[in-house]
């Protein structure tokens, strides 16, 4: 095994800035109220792009299916109310406090910034992403996907994403914000508790795109290569962007990502070194175990080229030695997932040590079987 592990317990920075209002009871839900415990396939959600909410509108988007048929048509607005307060339910007191305070710091700043690439602000596809991608997702077949897709260690997944002028574009709109940020000496939440340097897109008004990005080709994507972690039901994310060099950020300690998925995208500038280091997948209970060989891999970032991987695999940043780096993250979660994932208590479909653990079990069993079964056979003989 190699001697890589985690000298503290996993690291998963700052959340995503959903933000809950405050609600001192609890609604009362009839039982024709209740939401079916599976969701409407038949169903198209609203869209709710458009309304100032607490959650993010993929959250409502994704909820809207589960709600019982006689609500299917009503109104946006009572189906909001019902949804929120469900939402609020289940979010403690703490929590709503907390995220009150974040949207009141998010509306400040997006009052007070004016975006300088506006075009960045909406999706556009075919002036974002290179034509290969784009084509992939259109076609949507897993062997359309699989055709762009390369998979250099397990469950590290690699392709060329976005366009040269899309990267450049973000990079001014990042370098805009923090010159604001500096003239105003305004107080900003950096990206985790890990970076020293970034900014949080969501913050200064990019949520509704990254949320089209993670819907539109981050989830069909998850969902063929990562079903085991809730790729499939991907409703919430945390995008911000990252600086490496010698007046940023330098290197990054090996981590776990607060995400079911991340997606990591080069975005510039020139630099050196940076290389990304993964060693295997793990659960809460298995993150500090060592290494297996398979598990050991290096990635070296290339401009609008993305990395897809679990939030649970274990990784970290090595120096960059020189230049300045940028790069897109973007932390996608699943609220079935996790919710899940507390009554779970076999992760051997994801977690690599878990797996391993599970074969030796399978291993011990045949070979008590075989002797046992032996054993008998002789007393037969006997």
């Amino acid at each position: 095994m190699s001697g890589d592990r985690l000298e503290s317990p996993p690291v998963t920075g700052g959340g995503n800035g959903v933000v809950l209002q405050d609600k001192k009871t609890a609604p009362v839900m009839l039982p024709s109220q209740r939401l079916r415990l599976h969701p409407n396939k038949d169903h198209m959600p609203e869209s709710y792009e458009d309304l100032q909410l607490d959650f993010s509108p993929s959250v409502f988007r994704s909820l809207e299916k589960y709600l019982p048929p006689n609500m299917l048509s009503d109104s946006r607005e009572e189906k909001v109310k019902f949804m929120r307060d469900i939402l609020l339910k289940y979010l403690p007191h703490g929590e709503r406090t907390r995220a009150q305070k974040h949207r009141e710091y998010r509306q400040k700043i997006i009052s007070h910034y004016k975006p300088l690439k506006r075009e960045l602000y909406s999706m556009h596809p075919v002036t974002f992403f290179v034509p290969s991608f784009m084509k992939a997702i259109n076609d949507n077949t897993e062997e359309s996907l699989r055709s762009i897709i390369s998979e250099p260690s397990p469950g590290v997944l690699t392709f060329e994403m976005l366009q040269p002028r899309f990267c450049e574009l973000l990079v001014a709109e990042v370098e805009n914000f923090e010159a604001w940020v500096n003239d105003t000496k305004f107080r900003v939440m950096r990206p985790n508790t890990m970076n020293k340097y970034g900014a949080v897109l969501d913050d200064f008004g990019l949520e509704t795109m990254l949320d089209k990005l993670m819907d539109g080709f981050i989830r069909p994507i998850s969902k063929v290569f990562f079903r085991e972690v809730g790729g499939a039901t991907l409703d919430s994310h945390h995008g911000f962007v990252v600086e490496y060099g010698k007046d940023w950020d330098v290197d990054l300690g090996f981590h776990v990502d607060d995400s079911e998925v991340t997606l990591n995208v080069c975005l510039g500038k020139q630099f050196s070194g940076g290389e990304l280091f993964f060693r295997g997948t793990r659960c809460d209970k298995h993150v500090n175990t060592g290494s297996q060989p398979e598990e050991i891999f290096d990635y070296s970032h290339v401009p609008g080229g993305a990395v897809l991987h679990l939030g649970r695999h274990r990784h970290g940043v090595r120096a960059t030695t020189s230049g300045h780096r940028i790069n897109l993250l973007l932390w996608c979660r699943s609220s079935v997932f996790r919710e899940i994932r507390k009554y779970q208590k076999d992760f051997s479909s994801w977690c690599g040590e878990c797996a391993r653990e599970k074969k030796g079990r399978q291993r011990a069993f045949i070979t008590a079987t075989k002797s046992e079964l032996l054993r008998q056979d002789g007393r037969s003989v006997a």
